[in-house]
């Protein structure tokens, strides 16, 4: 497996901005092969932001670079910069291989 995370800084007042883009959207993610999951998730608010992240989990890193050229990726992403100026900062882009898996 191998996993893909973002993290995006959203500012104070932009939370439902985000949210709207983010859950309106139509990811293509479920046509791409290699693809198992994704997960966007709410984390704590900080005094200058809200942090936010995405997980994506993938078959292998592969599968991920695949669909980072693939056309479904440049539609889910087509128009991602009109709403540049909610964000403190640019996604910050951690990757991990996997080590164990323990199904649950």
């Amino acid at each position: 497996m191998f996993l893909t995370m973002n993290r995006f800084k959203v500012k104070p007042g932009h939370e439902a901005e985000f949210e709207a883009i983010w859950l309106g959207r139509d990811s293509h993610l479920p046509q791409v092969p290699g693809f198992v999951s994704f997960h966007l998730m709410k984390g704590p608010e900080r005094a200058d932001y809200r942090l936010y992240a995405s997980h994506t989990m993938w078959e292998s890193e592969d599968a991920f670079k695949a669909w980072t050229t693939s056309e479904a990726f440049r539609a889910a992403h087509r128009g991602a910069g009109g709403a540049a100026d909610i964000y403190l900062g640019p996604p910050e882009l951690e990757t991990f291989d996997s080590l164990q898996s323990i199904g649950g």
